[in-house]
C-alpha cells in the first residue's frame, strides 16, 4: 500500500474577506467557482474539511501557499460532501488573521 502524500486537489482563492470570527469567499477548483467558508473549530467540532467535488481519503494535509514565500499546513478530516467549501480549523484561521493577503492556494494532499 502507497502512503505517500499527492496533491489530489488544488484551490485557488479569488476572495476571502474577514468576518469577526471567519473567513468567507469565493474560491475555484478546475475551473468551477464555489464559495468557501473557513472557521475555528468549535468543542464539538474537530478539524474538519467539506468538498463540492469527490475525495477518497478520510484526513488531508492542507497547504496553504502564497506570495513571499507564505505558507501554512494542517491536517484535517474529510467529512463529506458540500455545496461550498468548508474547513473548520483554528490554526488556519489564526494563520490567515494574519497573512490573509499572502495567501492565494490551498492544496490538499491525500494517499488517494
Amino acid at each position: 500500500m502507497d502512503n505517500e502524500l499527492k496533491k489530489t486537489i488544488s484551490i485557488k482563492i479569488k476572495r476571502l474577506d474577514m468576518f469577526p470570527n471567519h473567513f468567507f469567499g469565493i474560491a475555484e477548483i478546475d475551473k468551477e467557482e464555489y464559495k468557501i467558508n473557513i472557521q475555528g473549530q468549535s468543542i464539538f467540532r474537530e478539524k474538519l474539511i467539506k468538498l463540492p467535488i469527490k475525495f477518497r481519503d478520510e484526513k488531508a494535509l492542507l497547504h496553504l501557499t502564497g506570495v513571499n514565500n507564505a505558507f501554512f499546513e494542517d491536517i484535517v478530516n474529510y467529512k463529506g460532501g458540500s455545496e461550498w467549501i468548508e474547513i473548520d480549523s483554528d490554526g488556519i484561521l489564526y494563520y490567515l488573521a494574519d497573512h490573509q493577503d499572502q495567501i492565494n492556494t490551498i492544496d490538499i494532499l491525500s494517499r488517494f
